[in-house]
């Protein structure tokens, strides 16, 4: 790319910021702020022109509800780009709100986005140019995994072994590390949003009740778990009677809820047990020390710690404020980019500004 001079002016008052583009959530990191956007990975667009009339809470607050002449969809799919054009406009909308406060009227910034470590080279690909395409003066990418152990503080430079599972919306990342690098990895598009469609399918089979997205993921939250609860919980449901055609609601128990996702958290329970049948010895002394950490919304769900102790014979824990591991993990890169520079996939080694 040849030396454009306005890119140059308007970089020198544009931020540093770090993304971590979510299938569920989008998060934006501004280098020496903070977290200043975390937001619904959600658009919605006008059917007719195509063209986005909100983005992010506001759109995601029209999902179920929008009239005939607007869809509401999530751009991203199992962590990847699914909508290009329209993962360009809400990526261009969260760089813009980012520097609301800002005196640039073109922020040309540069930008670090989480990729999951099994996309392809289409994929990265595809990540990079809709942050080139959404005004960024220079895209870089890091795999989420290795963000999210940076963020929840794992001895990653350390010749030490560390495992980090991040459960996020579309994708679950398994990684173990030792001195700057990955020894073993896997990468699971079987997360949140697979739980999610488990209750719906549960719900439609049992009792005939057709609910939506937003009801399943309410449901998960509330009352979802990996492991029996001391007290178990109810929750009441409405949808619609597939065979009345009527509103209805029925009260649903979390037994019925950890029965719906008991596939999925099976599968990665066992995607966790294939990595680890993977690791040396001595990094597997390491793990028993240091315990395996829990990024990511997923980890949050109710009784995942103990199944997974239980599970794996390793202590198990959660990391501080594990849905942002992966944001500030990759806003870690930004403060010190010559240090974690080998962090990086895909890196633009051009020297363009």
């Amino acid at each position: 790319m040849a030396f454009n001079p306005f890119n140059w002016l308007w970089g020198l008052f544009s931020l540093d910021i770090a993304i971590d583009l979510g299938t569920a959530n989008t998060l934006v990191h501004v280098r020496g702020k903070g977290i200043v956007i975390n937001e619904p990975s959600w658009v919605a667009i006008d059917k007719r022109t195509k063209e986005p009339l909100a983005i992010g809470s506001r759109a995601k607050e029209m999902v179920g509800r929008a009239p005939a002449n607007v869809i509401v969809i999530r751009p991203m799919k199992d962590g990847v780009i699914a909508e290009f054009e329209i993962t360009k406009a809400m990526l261009g909308y969260f760089i813009s709100k980012a520097h609301a406060q800002s005196i640039v009227p073109m922020p040309r910034p540069r930008v670090v986005v989480g990729i999951p470590s099994g996309a392809t080279e289409v994929e990265k690909r595809a990540v990079y140019d809709a942050a080139m395409a959404a005004n960024a003066r220079q895209a870089f990418l890091i795999e989420e995994p290795r963000a999210a152990a940076l963020g929840a503080g794992l001895p990653v430079s350390e010749i030490k072994g560390s495992m980090i599972v991040d459960i996020g919306g579309g994708t679950t990342e398994v990684a173990v590390n030792s001195w700057r690098g990955v020894v073993v990895s896997r990468s699971l598009r079987v997360a949140g949003d697979e739980m999610d469609q488990d209750i719906v399918t549960y719900v439609r089979n049992k009792y005939n009740l057709f609910i939506g997205e937003r009801m399943a993921e309410q449901l998960k939250m509330e009352i979802g778990s990996a492991y029996p609860l001391e007290n178990e919980k109810t929750m009441v449901v409405r949808g619609r009677n597939l065979i009345t055609g009527l509103p209805e609601a029925i009260e649903i128990s979390s037994v019925e809820i950890r029965e719906a996702i008991a596939g999925s958290i099976q599968v990665i329970i066992d995607t966790i047990k294939d990595t680890l049948d993977e690791v040396p010895p001595d990094i597997i002394s390491d793990l028993i020390d240091n315990g395996v950490c829990l990024a990511g919304g997923g980890s949050q769900l109710l009784g995942l710690v103990d199944r997974l102790t239980d599970e794996l014979k390793l202590r198990v824990w959660v990391a501080e404020d594990p849905m942002t591991c992966v944001v500030r993990g990759a806003g870690m890169i930004l403060e010190d980019p010559d240090h974690f520079d080998e962090f990086l996939v895909g890196l633009d080694r051009t020297g363009n500004r």
